[in-house]
């Protein structure tokens, strides 16, 4: 969802320790389609910055409302990110909410669990490890999240069908759930809020690929619609 607001650029392949990378670029910009979860996440932004003469790496996604305020489509920037395995936290450059990147989908109960551990307001799954990549490599790094489920929405059980390598199973998840009849309101309705998250998104990557004169007084990373450079 979020690639097409730079899909006017050009599309290509690329390679980098055994790995391929769909890529999009722009005159300002380059996204990588990273994939899902913190290991996916930390190979694609090694890539990006060892392609590229990146000075600035954003970690462009969905994220869970922790805080009950946060509806789905609101865009958020983080001003650090926390890494709930060790606790280890990342300064972003510009931002304003705090972010816990967890290494599977969590629960109501845990959603709960980690607002009140890390006084955190969203959670997500790869902007840690982005954040620790371009840190490594001293480049900057900010954030931008969309909400895509709120605090007490229970995600469907989608950890299982993430492969190693960050690709989600869509057709083994849709056999999943045809046999389970009581998961497919839910389905539907994350369906729904994930079009409206990558919708808000977007709408805040195509700002930021136009000339900066035509941006006027934009500024990204707050409420419902907020954005980037090298992204991940």
């Amino acid at each position: 969802g979020v690639d097409r607001s730079i899909k006017h650029g050009k599309e290509h392949e690329r390679q980098f320790e055994g790995g391929n990378y769909r890529v999009f670029g722009s005159q300002r910009a380059v996204l990588v389609d990273g994939g899902t979860g913190p290991e996916a996440s930390r190979r694609a932004t090694d890539a990006i910055i060892n392609l590229y003469a990146t000075v600035l790496v954003q970690s462009v996604g969905f994220a869970g409302a922790l805080d009950s305020t946060l509806k789905v489509g609101t865009v958020l920037a983080p001003v650090c990110v926390i890494d709930a395995k060790d606790g280890s936290r990342v300064e972003a450059a510009v931002g304003h909410w705090v972010l816990v990147s967890v290494d599977q989908p969590v629960s109501v109960q845990q959603k709960a669990k980690l607002a009140e551990a890390y006084w955190a307001h969203a959670v997500d799954m790869e902007a840690a490890a982005v954040a620790r990549g371009a840190q490594a490599h001293d480049i900057t790094f900010v954030g931008l999240k969309a909400i895509s489920d709120e605090a007490d929405f229970e995600m469907p059980p989608l950890g299982q069908f993430v492969t190693g390598d960050g690709h989600f199973r869509s057709a083994a998840f849709a056999g999943f759930v045809a046999l389970r009849p009581w998961l497919w309101l839910r389905v539907l309705r994350l369906a729904k809020n994930s079009d409206k998250a990558a919708a808000a998104l977007c709408g805040w990557l195509e700002q930021y690929n136009q000339e900066p004169e035509d941006l006027g007084d934009a500024e990204p990373g707050l409420h419902p619609s907020s954005g980037e450079r090298n992204q991940n």
